[in-house]
């Protein structure tokens, strides 16, 4: 599981994605948002500007991110 540690309160899906190096550009992490294929929380996700805050998670292609402060 990679973990995100927050610079500012929150972080967008898209850069989370980047950040944690499961996707490699913002177009890529737009496509697999809007295809379905992210989960934040366990839900599917199809907004790539929706804000992750401490203690979300993100699934996406058997990968996890958690979200720290």
């Amino acid at each position: 599981m990679e973990i995100i540690k927050l610079r500012e309160d929150f972080i967008k899906l898209g850069q989370a994605l980047k950040a944690a190096g499961l996707v490699d550009s913002g177009v890529e992490a737009k496509v697999v948002i809007q295809d379905g294929l992210v989960k934040v929380n366990g839900s599917k996700e199809i907004q790539r500007g929706k804000k992750l805050y401490d203690g979300d998670f993100v699934e996406y292609n058997g990968e996890s991110i958690k979200v720290e402060k």
